[in-house]
């Protein structure tokens, strides 16, 4: 095994790295997490209804709108990225979230300028989507282009606990918020704290953007040829399509117990489990301290067992468990829904935790940050977007309270057909091997093994 950029760069030159990825990627997903949180609040505020579930579909309609918003922002920053770099994309979508969310903050509700006010939330949710599409993507390649191969997992981890950590932080300040002031305050006020946060923390996050450097691996590609440093988006889109189809089908799961877990789950306790609000904020936020603190040791096995075996562990893990997690949800005691959560919490933080190693080490440098941005974005779009709406309707649709779990445990079994066509990457360079393997994705998988 030769030695690359990413195998010679200093432990604290990562600890700064991991450092400046995860606080910008922290302050990116506690702004796009608030929304979730305050969905009955905005409900009442942005959509007014005599009907319950129909404000909470348009709610979440919006929430869904935003997503589709994230394709378009990930091949707009990724091409940007995969061509000047990943340092300056970075620091242009914080700055666009930070603001968007900031003037969420300070909207007329719809009891004050009427249709206007739904109309303006949109719009700003999908400025939040168009810039969240070129964040994930951007913060895991320039983690995984400065670590080691065989450790790859291990720092790339570090990603997911600081989105979990932000979706933690955005439970717990709706939470005290809601534990702390009337219904009447909440209502009046309250609810536009999470949202003006926003502010501080971008500013924050933008300092430590700036200060960043470029990654080994960009900087070699750029070395060796200038002139072809990135690849055109139809090139990118062409070439690596196959590989995009494989990989996306997996980050369907991650998208969908990602956002079923961390956004809808506050809901279906309150609505199905019939806890209070404080309550099933409580429980959500129990599981999402238990996934951050647990990535790390989920990236350190996925390097050790390869990827390969962990998208096996992760799509069975939630074809049995699914159906006990929304059971003990759905069973309206405190004591029961937190391990039912945490049921689901492991599946989807084991599967975000492998998919962060998957986006950097399948596709080439040329086209890394384009292709997994586009794929991660349309995976989320169209399974995590989609989540809280898809699982609103079919309890409505069907009277089945755990029909939202049947329809993650189908989604597993494609995530399995595609995750599972994809070849072991585990210890490759992201240099020079992933150049080489992106021509051969084609061969079965037993004679790429063979040939290994």
């Amino acid at each position: 095994m030769t030695a690359s950029p990413e195998d010679q760069t200093s432990p604290t030159t990562l600890r700064k790295v991991i450092r400046a990825a995860a606080m910008g990627n922290y302050v990116e997903w506690f702004d796009f997490a608030v929304y979730g949180f305050l969905a009955t609040t905005i409900a009442n505020q942005f959509f007014p209804s005599e009907s319950v579930s129909l404000g909470l579909l348009k709610t979440f309609g919006v929430f869904a709108v935003a997503f589709a918003m994230r394709p378009l922002g990930g091949m707009f920053f990724g091409v940007l990225g995969d061509r000047i770099g990943r340092k300056q994309i970075l620091s242009l979508t914080i700055l666009l979230m930070a603001g968007a969310t900031t003037l969420i903050g300070l909207l007329p509700t719809h009891a004050s300028i009427g249709i206007a006010a739904p109309i303006l939330l949109t719009v700003l949710r999908c400025l939040q989507g168009f810039s969240a599409g070129g964040e994930y993507a951007g913060s895991i390649a320039y983690v995984m282009e400065h670590s080691p191969r065989d450790k790859r997992g291990w720092y790339g981890s570090f990603i997911p606990v600081s989105t979990f950590s932000a979706f933690a932080s955005a439970a717990a300040l709706v939470f005290l918020l809601e534990h702390s002031l009337s219904a009447d305050a909440m209502a009046s006020w309250g609810w536009r704290v999470p949202f003006l946060i926003a502010a501080p923390l971008g500013l924050i996050g933008i300092y430590l953007r700036l200060r960043m450097e470029e990654t080994p691996v960009f900087k070699a590609l750029a070395a060796e040829d200038n002139t072809h440093a990135h690849s055109p988006l139809r090139e990118t889109l062409q070439s690596q399509s196959r590989l995009i189809l494989r990989l996306g089908a997996f980050i369907s799961l991650t998208a969908l117990s990602f956002y079923m877990f961390t956004t809808y789950f506050a809901t279906y306790l309150q609505v199905v489990g019939g806890l209070s609000r404080p309550s099933a904020l409580l429980v959500t936020l129990t599981a999402l301290v238990f996934a951050a603190a647990f990535c790390p040791l989920a990236g350190k096995l996925s390097d050790r067992f390869g990827r390969r075996k962990t998208i096996m562990f992760v799509c069975g893990w939630l074809l049995v468990m699914v159906i006990p997690a929304f059971a003990l949800a759905s069973s309206g005691q405190l004591l029961l829904a937190i391990p039912g959560v945490i049921l689901l919490a492991i599946g989807a933080l084991t599967a975000n935790v492998v998919t962060a190693a998957l986006m950097s080490e399948t596709f080439p440098t040329r086209t890394r940050y384009t292709a997994s941005a586009f794929t991660y974005n349309m995976s989320y779009t169209l399974f995590g977007g989609t989540a809280p709406l898809m699982a609103t309707w079919l309890i409505n649709a069907t009277d089945n309270n755990l029909s939202p779990a049947i329809y993650l445990m189908a989604v597993a079994v494609l995530a399995a057909a595609g995750g599972l066509m994809l070849r072991e990457t585990s210890r490759i360079s992201l240099v020079d091997e992933v150049e080489d393997n992106s021509a051969s994705q084609t061969a079965p998988y037993s004679m790429q093994r063979s040939a290994r």
